[in-house]
């Protein structure tokens, strides 16, 4: 791929579409999402796999990672990272597109950041990816995830399985973490908005150490900050060594916890290092691009990734049609579009199958799908 040239820092306007979500959603209450067709009208031009590979926004988190002497420390960074891959959702209410059975994205930025992406798509029911990540400063990431969702009436649940794991090369330390639950509020009344919430374990396999990130469901009622997350990075004797205080859309900030803090509980923890000098700025956003809101909200680095590419497989998302067409603002071309593949992948899946029950009757082993499959 060329890496060299300048990346793109806009793209075509959200046209003015109007459509009653809740004339689509009131058949789904109850349903698994990814089995009802959607127009285009609610997606992002991004694909799951696109959005996937945004995780790395803030990359440079593990490379300093990479560089700590301690575990304990490193820790801290791997803990910031994962809350940094939510930073970008609390604007982005559109849907990715759900890629097809074969589709890929290859993010390669060896040049100018040192790593290089590759995600796929490997499993249509339930929507399941597999994505990896081999960075040259000292790292390597990898996820499989499957999407649930299920709408609730006023709300929709978006519950991420699969487990991330992250090896840095020098030392062996190796992590795993689980997403949390994504929540989309007002689906039937007033404006969409969303909130993470749960709790992740980040474990190091290789030491013990651990570190458990809350997330707090925003409440009308809390005179807390919205968003926020607090983590406890401890050894594996369960000894606290570092705070972690921040929101998951703005920043994260890590405090030493010493002895003596007097209240031992994690309210009392927070209160004691809320002034205290041991405070270190982990991570803080990036600014949204100037006219980010006709854009769909899209970060700098999700400008460039639907940007097309030379030397890119044909399976990449960047082919795909129906996507590129609502990014050009066409969407009732793109809803035709989009329609056209959904079927074509039907077919092609009852012919797969029909396929593999004719060679399983035969004694035959079934048929090679790891072909690079015509998906557009």
């Amino acid at each position: 791929l060329d890496t060299k040239k300048e990346k793109r820092t806009r793209i075509p306007y959200k046209p003015n579409y109007s459509l009653n979500l809740w004339s689509i959603m009131k058949n789904c209450i109850g349903k698994e999402l990814s089995k009802i067709p959607m127009p285009v009208n609610f997606n992002e031009p991004l694909s799951m796999l696109q959005r996937l590979t945004e995780d790395l926004e803030y990359y440079e988190l593990l490379d300093r990672a990479a560089k700590c002497e301690s575990s304990l420390e490193q820790l801290c960074y791997v803990a910031a990272f994962t809350v940094s891959s939510y930073s970008t959702t609390v604007f982005r209410t559109s849907k990715p597109f759900n890629p097809l059975l074969g589709e890929t994205f290859e993010l390669d930025r060896l040049e100018e950041s040192g790593y290089r992406s590759l995600c796929e798509q490997v499993c249509h029911h339930p929507p399941a990816a597999a994505h990896h990540v081999d960075s040259r400063n000292g790292w390597t990431l990898r996820q499989e995830i499957k999407i649930t969702s299920k709408f609730r009436g006023k709300y929709l649940s978006i519950m991420p399985l699969g487990t991330i794991h992250c090896v840095f090369h020098s030392s062996g330390n190796h992590y795993t973490w689980k997403k949390v639950t994504t929540t989309v509020h007002n689906i039937i009344v007033g404006k969409l908005w969303i909130d993470q919430s749960g709790e992740i374990e980040i474990v190091n396999h290789k030491t013990g150490d651990k570190c458990v990130l809350k997330f707090v469901p925003y409440s009308y009622f809390s005179r807390d900050v919205a968003r926020k997350v607090t983590g406890e990075v401890a050894d594996p004797a369960g000894k606290v060594h570092f705070f972690l205080l921040g929101t998951w859309d703005e920043k994260m900030d890590c405090y030493k916890v010493t002895a003596g803090t007097g209240d031992s509980s994690a309210e009392g923890r927070q209160r004691a290092h809320e002034a205290d000098e041991s405070r270190v700025l982990l991570w803080k956003r990036n600014p949204l691009p100037k006219y980010a809101e006709n854009m769909y909200y899209f970060s700098e680095l999700a400008l460039t990734l639907n940007a097309p590419e030379g030397g890119t497989a044909p399976t990449d998302s960047r082919w795909r049609p129906d996507q590129r067409l609502m990014e050009n603002g066409r969407w009732d071309e793109a809803n035709a579009e989009k329609q056209r593949l959904e079927e074509k992948q039907r077919l092609s899946r009852k012919r797969r199958e029909a396929e593999a029950a004719r060679a399983s009757e035969d004694g035959k082993s079934g048929p090679d799908w790891s072909l690079c499959p015509d998906i557009f």
